[in-house]
């Protein structure tokens, strides 16, 4: 996506790379990722390992995420969703509805634990961040 097209938000997201630092943990950089995910926007598991180099990585995005709200600056897990959309992390929020609530108070719309539109949700941080 070209700089001309992005919006507000997008333009002002800062790229995420590794200190080189011995204390950096890869849940900090799953976590540092995640926070640039916009408003109204959705990420996957998946992206999110790949966009740190661990491309086979999906799961320990997962766990990360279920540990999110232990987390301090905020992670907004409730943007990270499975390859195909579905609300797969919900488990790990306070009630079963509580990652849709979320969602659709940033227009994202749920169907069946599905979001809808999620190829025109997606934000792929490799194209986004890099």
């Amino acid at each position: 996506m070209s700089a001309t097209k992005k919006s507000n938000n997008e333009a002002r997201l800062k790229p995420v790379r590794p200190s080189g630092k011995t204390d950096d943990s890869i849940f900090d950089l799953i976590y540092a990722v995640a926070r640039q995910i916009p408003k109204g926007r959705v990420t996957s598991y998946g992206a999110i390992a790949k966009a740190i180099g661990s491309g086979k990585s999906a799961r320990i995005v997962g766990w990360a995420m279920s540990n999110a709200g232990r987390v301090k600056p905020k992670v907004p897990a409730h943007r990270v969703v499975n390859s195909v959309g579905l609300l797969s992390g919900k488990h790990a929020f306070k009630t079963p509805n509580y990652m849709q609530e979320l969602l659709e108070k940033e227009g994202v719309q749920v169907k069946n634990d599905k979001v809808v539109d999620f190829k025109t949700r997606f934000w792929n941080p490799l194209e986004e961040l890099f």
